[in-house]
């Protein structure tokens, strides 16, 4: 029972009892298997450890850095799930698939897609030479579009595809142009996507964040412009990956089953 603005007791639907007793649940990804791309990044590490918690099984992808892939396996596996790691070069098709058919061999199935990989140039569009365009595009747009045909290939119905934007694809600003652009790619993958496999139960969605603290973010900026993003922010501070990971988390539940071919931004009120 719950108090109107009346006063009056009134009783939550059952339906509704239901799906928030199971959301509260320690354990609400039992029997499903998650593929996170980037997965030894910070935003990607973070979280397969949530989805691990939530009772799923993991295969954490990286590209170079396996040290800290293993130390994700370490975590998730403290929480009695499963996990795997398969290193492979998402700008490359082969590498790609050959992710899918690990991941599909160990699990036997695929229920959550999550794509955090990122790279990033900061200068005026005046400056970005080929070689800068080329791999922002090759990481952001070919890599993503590609691991998005694969999961619509092998996803087991009522899955859960979630992709990382930004939050600089919502406003007008400079020196971001290649980085945004590429970004700007998936959020429509999204939405095309999300039509497309929407009849299987399927949800896909993009979460785009706003300027974050971690080492991603921070090489390509100075005390200036940082103290210029904390003061756009409702609390004057630059967001933390624990403000992304909920949301992140929520999505690839059965609670998030509405919500599709959204663009949701995670930026602590800097944009909308």
């Amino acid at each position: 029972m719950v108090q109107n603005q009346s006063g009056q007791q009134t009783e939550i639907p059952s339906d509704i009892c239901g799906d928030v007793q199971e959301l509260m649940n320690n354990q609400p990804l039992e029997e499903t298997a998650a593929l996170v791309t980037g997965g030894s990044g910070s935003m990607g590490r973070e979280t397969a450890k949530a989805l691990g918690a939530l009772g799923a099984d993991l295969a954490v992808h990286y590209h170079s850095d396996e040290q800290e892939a293993a130390a994700v396996v370490d975590a998730v596996e403290e929480y009695d799930s499963t996990a795997i790691t398969i290193q492979a070069d998402v700008t490359d098709i082969d590498d790609i698939e050959a992710i899918y058919q690990q991941a599909i061999d160990e699990f036997g199935r695929l229920d959550i897609l999550i794509n955090t990989p990122g790279v990033m140039v900061k200068k005026p569009l005046s400056e970005v030479n080929e070689g800068e365009f080329d791999r922002m595009f090759n990481v952001h747009t070919k890599g993503t579009f590609f691991c998005l045909r694969e999961a619509a290939r092998h996803m087991n119905d009522n899955g859960r595809i979630l992709n990382l934007s930004t939050t600089l694809t919502g406003v007008m600003t400079g020196q971001y142009s290649v980085y945004a652009g590429a970004k700007a790619a998936t959020e429509q993958f999204t939405k095309m996507l999300a039509k497309e496999i929407g009849d299987r139960g399927i949800t896909v969605n993009t979460v785009a964040p706003g300027p974050v603290d971690t080492s991603f973010y921070h090489p390509s900026e100075t005390e200036e412009s940082t103290e210029f993003y904390k003061s756009l922010s409702i609390a004057n501070r630059l967001g933390k990956v624990s403000d992304i990971v909920p949301v992140l988390a929520f999505l690839c539940t059965e609670q998030a089953r509405w919500v599709t071919g959204q663009t949701i931004r995670v930026n602590g009120g800097l944009a909308d």
